[in-house]
C-alpha cells in the first residue's frame, strides 16, 4: 500500500510539473522576442521564469491562498504587454521606453496591491468583483485559453498554413487523452493528462524527429529590468496600472472557484495572504523583465481533470520546476517539449474550465431581459477575441491595448454592468 501511494504521489508530482511548466515556458520567450532582446538575455528570462514559478506557487499552496493552484504569468497582463510592445512604433515609442512605463506600471500596481492586503480592504474588491463578474471572467478565460491552446494545435508550416501530419497528431491527443478521462479506470483517468503528454512526446519523437528542437541554456548575467528601466511614459503607465488592477480578478475567482471542490468557506486572510503575495510577486518579476505573476483559474480546470486534490505533488512539482530552473540541463530538456503536444493535452485540460464557469452562475436562470447581464459582457468579450486587433489602429493610441482584449472589456462592461442597473427589477419579465 505504501509502496503504491508513493507511486502515486511520484506520478502526481510530474504530473503536476509538466502542467505548470507546459503553461510557463512559453511566455518568457513571446515577450523577450516581441521586446527584441537577445537570446542570453530571453535564456536568463526563462530561468527565472522556472525558479520563480515553482517558489511562487509553494508559497501560495503553503501561505498565500493554500490551494493547489499554480501561480503563473498573467494571461491579462501577457496580452496587454505583447499588444503594447507592438504599437511601441505607433506610440513614437522605443521598446526599450515602453518596457520601461510598464515596468512602473507594474510597480505602482504592486504597491497599491500589497497595501489593500495589508489594510484588509479585501471587502472593496470583492464589492467590484462580484459573482456575476467573476462568473463573467471565468466564462472569457475559458474562451481566451481554448483559442490560444486549439490555434497552438495546429501545426503551422513557416507559410502560416498547416502542417496536417501535425495537426492530425494534436486532435489524436485530443481524442486519446478524452478517451483515456472517460474510459480508462480511476489511475488511468486521474493520469490521463500525464499519460497524453509522454506518449504525444514519443510519438512526436519518432514520427517528426527533424522538428525536435534542442534548446541551450547559457550562463547569461543578471540584467535589472531588461525591457527597460522605470520611467515616467504616463500614457503606458496608466494602461499598466488598470491591468494590475484588473488582475486581482484572478485572485477572487480563483479563491473561490477552489472552495467549491474543496466544499470550504475561504477565510479573509486567504484572500489578503493571496494578494499580498501576488503583489510581492509583481515587483519582483518587474526587476526580472516577467509578466506579473496571478493564481491560475486555470488550475481549476486541471484539478477536475485529474480528480488528485492532495497538496503534496503540488508542492513537489512546484520544487522540481524551481530545481530544473537551477539546473541548466534539466530545463533544456523540458523545453524540448513539443509546443503542439503540450497544447492538445492543455486544450482537454481547459474543457473543464468551461463546468466551473457555468457552475459558478449558482443555477441562475434568466429572463428575456436579465440574460443580457451576462450575454453582453461575454458575446461582446468573444467577438473582440476573434476580431483582427489592428482594425483598431485608427482608436487613440492609449486605449488600443483595452478595446483590442476581448478579457478585459468584457469585464469592463460587466462591471459597469452590475453598477449602473438594478437587475433585480427585470427578473420578473
Amino acid at each position: 500500500m505504501s509502496k503504491s501511494l508513493n507511486s502515486i504521489t511520484l506520478f502526481s508530482s510530474v504530473q503536476w510539473l509538466f502542467f505548470i511548466f507546459a503553461n510557463t515556458i512559453v511566455v518568457p520567450v513571446s515577450i523577450g522576442t516581441a521586446f527584441e532582446l537577445p537570446p542570453d538575455q530571453i535564456a536568463m528570462m526563462i530561468r527565472s521564469t522556472l525558479i520563480f514559478t515553482g517558489i511562487a506557487s509553494l508559497l501560495q499552496g503553503r501561505i498565500g491562498h493554500r490551494y493547489p493552484l499554480m501561480e503563473g504569468h498573467s494571461g491579462l497582463w501577457w496580452g496587454l504587454m505583447l499588444n503594447i510592445a507592438i504599437s511601441a512604433s505607433s506610440l513614437g515609442l522605443t521598446l526599450t521606453e515602453v518596457g520601461g512605463g510598464i515596468a512602473t506600471g507594474i510597480l505602482l500596481a504592486a504597491f497599491v496591491t500589497i497595501l489593500l492586503a495589508a489594510f484588509n480592504l479585501v471587502s472593496v474588491i470583492r464589492t467590484i468583483f462580484t459573482p456575476m463578474v467573476t462568473s463573467v471572467y471565468l466564462f472569457l478565460l475559458t474562451f481566451q485559453l481554448i483559442f490560444i491552446f486549439f490555434d497552438g494545435m495546429l501545426g503551422k508550416s513557416p507559410d502560416g498554413t498547416i502542417d496536417i501530419p501535425i495537426t492530425l497528431l494534436s486532435f489524436g491527443l485530443v481524442i486519446l487523452v478524452i478517451l483515456l478521462k472517460m474510459k480508462g479506470n480511476t489511475f488511468v483517468s486521474n493520469f490521463s493528462i500525464l499519460i497524453g503528454i509522454v506518449v504525444g512526446w514519443i510519438l512526436y519523437a519518432i514520427l517528426f524527429p527533424e522538428k525536435i528542437t534542442t534548446v541551450e541554456q547559457s550562463g547569461a548575467s543578471f540584467t535589472l529590468f531588461p525591457l527597460g528601466e522605470p520611467n515616467l511614459e504616463y500614457g503606458i503607465i496608466f494602461v499598466a496600472f488598470i491591468a494590475g488592477m484588473l488582475n486581482l480578478s484572478n485572485t477572487i475567482a480563483s479563491i473561490e472557484s477552489a472552495s467549491k471542490i474543496y466544499k470550504d468557506q475561504p477565510e479573509a486572510k486567504q484572500y489578503r495572504g493571496s494578494m499580498f503575495l501576488t503583489g510581492f510577486y509583481s515587483l519582483v518579476a518587474s526587476g526580472f523583465g516577467l509578466v506579473p505573476y496571478t493564481p491560475f483559474t486555470s488550475s481549476i480546470g486541471f484539478l477536475q481533470s485529474t480528480r488528485i486534490y492532495e497538496r503534496k505533488p503540488f508542492y513537489i512539482g512546484g520544487a522540481l520546476l524551481t530545481l530544473f530552473g537551477l539546473i541548466p540541463l534539466f530545463g533544456s530538456f523540458l523545453a524540448t517539449m513539443p509546443i503542439t503536444v503540450g497544447n492538445a493535452v492543455l486544450f482537454v485540460a481547459y474543457m473543464q474550465l468551461f463546468g466551473t464557469s457555468y457552475s459558478s452562475l449558482n443555477g441562475a436562470v434568466f429572463t428575456s431581459n436579465t440574460i443580457f447581464r451576462l450575454a453582453v459582457p461575454v458575446l461582446i468579450g468573444i467577438s473582440l477575441m476573434n476580431v483582427d486587433p489592428e482594425i483598431f489602429n485608427s482608436a487613440p493610441i492609449l486605449i488600443r491595448p483595452f478595446i483590442s482584449n476581448g478579457l478585459v472589456m468584457g469585464m469592463l462592461i460587466s462591471i459597469v454592468l452590475e453598477k449602473i442597473v438594478k437587475w433585480e427589477r427585470y427578473e420578473e419579465f
